[in-house]
């Protein structure tokens, strides 16, 4: 009798311990909820800036050297700068809390916003540290802003500048100056011209006048990663919030993998036939069903519990969208013309890693501690889910209507 009783006593306990461990994981997974929608419904708050967001844009940098005279031409979204807007790791100018100023000069005329233009580049060209056995200094030639157009896009204004370079100058670096945002910087003129990708502060190596600075193809591949990683975080929310959705329709490994590599495959192929110039649609209809796909495999994790035969199927298609998504960002960059694959490939292994570093995280954050509780489903994924459908339908219907 005594051991029957010792017995139901340590069943008891045992039940009370497992009942305690019960309440402690569901107020753990509670938390995570309330964590996840906190975030997401922040994105969800934040969409009419997004809606209106100015994209922003890499300046691209072109010089030749010839006579003893460099000269340089910028094409810049010239209003973010002339704003104060800090570029380095920023995607759009709404972020900044110099957006204002931005508006109002992204819907000046040519002839409102030149004078004022010109007294930025007196003030902001010194920073640009030219060297070329010796400081060169550069004076500002031309200014050629395009018309206003589309003030929710961002303008391409053109600045020439020229210097002079020592008689005996033979290579030239060139330094971007911190806060001035990505800038490719490219040769013209000579052979085996200099292609190079430079972040707000960098120096680029010495580019030899005469050419043959040209990069070996190693050098590229590696100069075109970070472009592409730099696309999905931290400018990517769109591909960000794409690729979470597939994440929670299920943790499980197979499923997740069957979608990513679908997806990785579609959108391989038309990253490499947009920035080849083989296919070419207009943004204007990308856009829209990019964010369609969202609200598609949002809305699906809240009615499929497990990975049904037409979803990689639509995936791919997606994937196909994204692909050229991905390439109008590699055009903006422009390609190395001797180096095509190996950039194309730097850049979609850019993009790879970021995918994966965002899956990596969901899975560290949600799937490892809480992917197997029976109320995960319930109280993480579908309201996830729901909230990135929100979203995405926000954006399909600012880019077909707004």
């Amino acid at each position: 009798m005594d051991a029957r009783l010792a017995a139901k006593q340590r069943i008891g306990r045992t039940m009370g311990r497992n009942k305690d461990l019960s309440i402690l994981r569901t107020l753990q997974i509670d938390a995570i909820r309330v964590g996840i929608l906190a975030v997401l419904s922040s994105l969800l708050l934040c969409l009419p800036i997004v809606g209106r967001a100015h994209e922003v844009t890499p300046t691209i940098a072109d010089f030749d050297s010839s006579d003893g005279q460099v000269n340089l031409v910028l094409r810049l979204n010239v209003e973010a700068f002339v704003a104060g807007i800090d570029l380095d790791g920023r995607s759009d100018t709404d972020e900044s809390d110099r957006s204002d100023d931005y508006d109002l000069l992204r819907n000046m005329s040519q002839q409102e916003l030149e004078p004022m233009v010109r007294l930025f580049a007196e003030d902001w060209v010194p920073e640009i540290r030219l060297e070329a056995g010796g400081p060169v200094s550069l004076q500002l030639e031309e200014v050629s802003i395009p018309d206003v157009g589309d003030a929710s896009l961002p303008r391409s204004t053109q600045l020439a500048f020229s210097g002079s370079l020592p008689s005996s100058a033979l290579y030239l670096n060139l330094t971007w100056p911190k806060g001035s945002g990505a800038l490719v910087l490219r040769q013209n003129g000579v052979p085996e011209p200099y292609t190079g990708y430079l972040l707000g502060g960098l120096r680029s190596p010495s580019i030899a006048l005469k050419g043959g600075a040209v990069q070996s193809p190693w050098e590229i591949f590696q100069a075109y990663v970070p472009v592409g990683f730099d696309h999905i975080l931290p400018k990517g929310l769109d591909h960000i919030l794409f690729v979470l959705g597939l994440f929670f329709l299920s943790t499980r490994m197979g499923p997740l993998l069957w979608q990513v590599t679908t997806f990785t495959l579609a959108h391989s192929i038309t990253l490499a036939l947009g920035a080849l110039g083989l296919v070419s649609v207009n943004p204007a209809v990308v856009e829209p069903l990019i964010a369609a796909s969202i609200v598609f495999v949002a809305v699906e994790n809240i009615f499929a519990r497990r990975l049904h035969l037409w979803r990689p199927l639509v995936i791919f298609a997606f994937g196909l969208l994204h692909g050229l998504g991905f390439a109008s960002v590699l055009g903006e960059f422009g390609l190395p013309q001797d180096h095509v694959i190996p950039a194309l490939l730097g850049f979609n292994v850019g993009v790879e890693l970021g995918q994966l570093t965002v899956i990596t995280i969901a899975f560290g954050l949600l799937g490892y501690w809480f992917g197997k509780h029976p109320k995960y489903r319930g109280r993480v994924a579908i309201p996830a889910s729901v909230t990135i459908a929100l979203i995405g339908s926000y954006w399909f219907y600012e880019r077909v209507f707004l």
